[in-house]
C-alpha cells in the first residue's frame, strides 16, 4: 500500500483542486449564506483530524449540525442533530467542498482515505491502522461506497461507534486499499469524475454492509 502521494498526484491536486476551488467559489458563498440564514453561526466546523503519517490538522468543512448537540462521534444519516438544510448538504456531499482548500495545501489529497477524526482513530482496529499513515482524500472508494447511511447499525448493534469501527472501518480500510495499492493518475481522474456525477445525482456506488462472521455486540441488559 502506497502511503505517499508523489509527484504527478500532487501537480493534479494543485491543477484540478485549484481550478475546482475557483468554480466552485460561487456556490461556497451561497451555501455560507444558507447556513448562516438557516441555522446561525458557526458556518463552518472544524475538528481534529490525522493527517498523512499520523500527522494532525484542523479540517474545516459547512456545518450540517446543530451547535448545542452532543451524541456519538459517528453521524448515521438519521442522526437527529443534523439541520434540515445540513441534510442535503451531507446526500451531496456540498458540505465538504471547502476541504478542496486542503487538497490545495496540501493537507489532503483529491483521492485518499477519509479524514478520520483523532478520536476514531485512536480506537481503530490494528490491521485498520496503516491506511492513517495515507494522506487522506477529498473523495475515494470507501467515501463513494460505504457513506452515512451504512452508519445506521442493524438491531441487534445498540452502538452506533461500536459498529462504525468493527464493521464499517475494515471494509473502507479495505476499499481504500485497492486504490492505495495502484494510485495511478487514470484511476484517481475515475474518482474524481464519479464524485462529480455523484454531487449532480448521475452515479451512485453505494453498496449495502453485509453483517461479519462475528458475533454481534453482546446484550448487557441482563434479559
Amino acid at each position: 500500500m502506497s502511503a505517499q502521494v508523489g509527484p504527478g498526484r500532487r501537480l493534479l491536486d494543485v491543477l484540478v483542486g485549484g481550478l475546482l476551488l475557483v468554480l466552485a467559489a460561487p456556490l461556497l458563498a451561497i451555501v455560507a449564506v444558507l447556513v448562516l440564514v438557516t441555522s446561525s453561526r458557526p458556518v463552518l466546523f472544524r475538528q481534529a483530524r490525522v493527517g498523512e503519517n499520523g500527522r494532525p490538522f484542523t479540517l474545516y468543512k459547512f456545518r450540517t449540525m446543530r451547535t448545542v448537540a452532543s451524541g456519538p462521534q459517528v453521524t448515521a444519516a438519521a442522526d437527529d442533530r443534523i439541520t434540515w438544510f445540513g441534510a442535503f448538504l451531507r446526500r451531496t456531499a456540498i458540505d465538504e467542498l471547502p476541504q478542496l482548500w486542503h487538497v490545495v495545501r496540501g493537507q489532503m489529497t483529491l483521492v485518499g482515505p477519509r479524514p478520520e477524526s483523532a478520536i476514531l482513530a485512536a480506537r481503530y482496529p490494528d490491521a485498520c491502522r496503516p491506511v492513517l499513515m495515507a494522506r487522506p482524500g477529498l473523495t475515494g472508494p470507501a467515501q463513494l461506497r460505504y457513506r452515512e447511511r451504512s452508519a445506521v447499525p442493524p438491531a441487534a448493534w445498540t452502538d452506533v461507534e461500536r459498529w462504525y469501527l468493527e464493521v464499517l472501518v475494515p471494509l473502507r480500510v479495505a476499499a481504500d486499499r485497492e486504490y492505495l495499492d495502484r494510485p495511478t493518475i487514470r484511476r484517481t481522474l475515475y474518482y474524481v469524475l464519479v464524485t462529480g456525477l455523484f454531487v449532480v445525482g448521475l452515479a451512485d456506488l453505494q453498496q449495502p454492509v453485509r453483517l461479519p462472521l462475528a458475533a454481534p455486540e453482546p446484550d448487557h441488559s441482563g434479559h
